[in-house]
């Protein structure tokens, strides 16, 4: 009821036109408005009016000019950041610890057997001065050789490097588009490097080393990639060290522990992974207090004697700290722990908290970034590194038609190989060294809005001493392997003390640089300034746009009405029809009114018919005589 109320008399309003010109609002709002300038422009002179005119327009507009610079300051979103120190007991971080080499070669020997000659054969080759006969490499299976061999550079005459494969004399290198058979090569001058082909070798390009030992290395990994991606997962479980062999002594704090506190998880650079206290099963375990004595104390033996010699060039244990049901990325994040030493790391904890949209772009669960988690399937919490491995498996998958071993696996796809993709190691390095496909991932993950970082400060010293260590190894030989004779060495025992330095926490906090109080403070703070006004002077201003406005709808109303008018005035040519005519012409449809003008009405238009047609007056009508007289007889009967 009320806004029907309201509509009728704003229809009213509208029906009894204006009340007062732009002229008299303008000096209505002048007269008073608590804004200083509009006032002097109506009640000074005439030379004054202009100069208070002048000033009140350029004070307005460095008003807005200010206005302009803070809203936009305010819209950049910028933030903050303060540093807070707490003190609590905290959760103890999870620890996972991984044996540098993923497998045992005694198991998986079998599956590296041709490779393994192979690579014998490829070191002769580079280490000798003349090339060997035909026979040493005659009994070689160059399958793996054939789809990525390596090749020796000669760039004596850097004008015209010189391509020399390493088996040319035993292997047709011109079908492989080898410029030029092999031979010796020796000096600074004289490369390796691996060539990358695909299209049945009609495209090749060469990836370049600084030095044999890089070049065979990576190229033994990439073949054992090849080899061992077409394994099942449970048999390479398998293969790796156990958690009962790998983790001999366990201590947290005051209560023992063993392997079967640590979970296994498979990582495909350095096989069977165990993680203490990562928090999926059961709750996380609080650390009673800083200091060597209530952290975690392990002692490894990381069974060194059976590394793969090829796969594997360091000895030690690779270990990370990180948040409970996080993932472990243990070869970007972690760190080695040398064999032979007490490794002691205390640590510190820094905990980020970042502002969300609009301030910036980080994520707070994974669940607005687009793209697909593949280490969900671990039920972990989301990271940038898992994003980004995850992008990378995705343009693998998109442009390579296959996965890649070291990264998990969408439903329905295949791990790259060269019996099923002989094209799959030129665009995986094509691929990995595209800047397009980095900036692509790069831009698309997210940061996390929250964040746990463990700072760590590492100290080493030899363990067990040498007074020391004849009866300790003779104790942990007993406890293995149940033999007096020693069994371990200090090549593959490792020592780690893993504890809080202190309970103070570092929380580094974002916050919005500029808020709204900000901005409403800055804001007033320029008007009255220059304007000597207030929030009831911007109120005022609102005032009187709107009766602007509402002064230009009823003008535009009443125009449009006036409009209305004129036009239909505009219909009749000559003077309007008077009453008698028009009745005529209601009753009598063969009149035709008496026009000087015949073509005033066109013959499309029809004459304008009233609203209320005339009363139908029998005494108007022209009757026979006889139906008269039968009507006075009957009034006379």
């Amino acid at each position: 009821m009320q806004v029907k109320k309201y509509l009728v008399r704003c229809l009213h309003r509208l029906q009894k036109g204006p009340g007062y010109t732009y002229k008299e609002l303008l000096v209505w709002y002048c007269d008073n408005t608590n804004t200083h300038g509009p006032k002097r422009i109506i009640c000074e002179g005439p030379k004054k009016k202009a100069m208070w005119f002048v000033l009140t327009l350029l004070f307005a507009s460095i008003v807005f000019w200010q206005w302009g610079v803070f809203i936009r300051t305010y819209l950049s979103w910028e933030v903050s950041v303060s540093l807070s120190i707490g003190f609590k007991t905290m959760d103890f971080p999870a620890v996972t610890i991984c044996n540098a080499s993923p497998f045992q070669y005694s198991k998986v020997k079998h599956l590296l057997k041709d490779l393994d000659q192979l690579m014998e054969a490829v070191l002769e080759r580079i280490l000798a001065p003349e090339p060997a006969g035909a026979n040493a490499t005659r009994a070689l299976n160059l399958t793996l050789w054939n789809h990525t061999p390596l090749v020796l550079i000669d760039e004596r005459n850097p004008r015209r490097p010189v391509v020399l494969d390493l088996f040319a004399d035993n292997h047709n290198a011109s079908a492989r588009g080898s410029p030029a058979p092999g031979g010796a090569c020796n000096g600074p001058r004289c490369k390796v490097a691996m060539r990358l082909c695909c299209h049945n070798g009609t495209v090749c390009t060469y990836r370049n080393f600084t030095s044999a030992t890089q070049a065979v290395t990576e190229w033994y990994t990439l073949q054992a990639t090849n080899i061992f991606s077409q394994v099942p997962t449970q048999e390479l479980v398998k293969m790796g060290y156990s958690s009962e062999q790998l983790i001999l002594a366990c201590l947290f704090g005051a209560e023992p522990c063993s392997y079967r506190n640590f979970t296994s998880l498979f990582h495909p650079d350095y096989g069977n992974c165990y993680i203490f206290n990562w928090g999926m099963a059961e709750q996380a375990l609080p650390s009673s207090n800083p200091g060597v004595e209530f952290g975690l104390k392990l002692i490894l033996d990381l069974g060194q004697e059976d590394y793969v010699p090829f796969l594997t060039s360091t000895a030690g244990a690779r270990l990370l700290l990180h948040e409970q049901r996080s993932y472990p990325f243990v070869k970007e994040e972690g760190i080695y722990a040398m064999s032979g030493t007490e490794t002691s790391i205390g640590v510190l904890v820094d905990k980020l908290e970042r502002k969300g949209k609009p301030y910036s772009q980080c994520t707070a669960n994974g669940s607005d970034v687009p793209v697909h988690n593949l280490y969900r399937g671990y039920n972990t919490s989301y990271s940038i590194q898992a994003c980004i491995r995850s992008c990378f498996q995705e343009h693998m998958i998109r442009n390579c038609s296959c996965g890649h071993y070291l990264y998990p696996l969408p439903p329905g796809e295949k791990y790259c190989s060269s019996r099923d993709f002989p094209d799959w190691v030129y665009c995986y390095s094509q691929l990995r060294r595209s800047p397009a496909q980095r900036e692509t991932c790069i831009g698309m993950c997210k940061e996390s809005c929250n964040d746990t970082q463990y700072k760590m400060t590492i100290s080493m010293a030899d363990w067990p001493s040498e007074a020391s260590e004849d009866w300790i190894f003779h104790v942990l030989s007993q406890e293995r392997d149940q033999s007096t004779n020693i069994t371990l060495s200090r090549k593959g025992i490792v020592k780690l003390n893993i504890y809080f330095q202190e309970f103070n926490y570092r929380t580094i906090e974002e916050s919005a640089a500029n808020n709204i109080v900000w901005l409403l403070s800055n804001l007033g703070g320029q008007f009255g300034f220059w304007m000597g006004g207030s929030v009831l002077c911007l109120i005022e201003f609102a005032e009187i746009v709107i009766d602007f406005l509402w002064i230009t709808v009823i003008r535009l109303v009443a125009f449009s009405k006036s409009l209305r008018q004129r036009r239909a005035q505009a219909r009749y040519a000559g003077p309007p029809p008077t009453v008698a005519e028009l009745v005529e012409a209601h009753t009598n449809f063969a009149f035709h009114p008496d026009t000087a003008n015949p073509e005033a009405y066109p013959h499309e238009q029809t004459l304008p018919i009233p609203g209320t047609p005339p009363p139908n007056y029998d005494s108007l009508r022209l009757q026979p005589l006889d139906i008269i007289e039968s009507d006075s007889e009957g009034d006379a009967i």
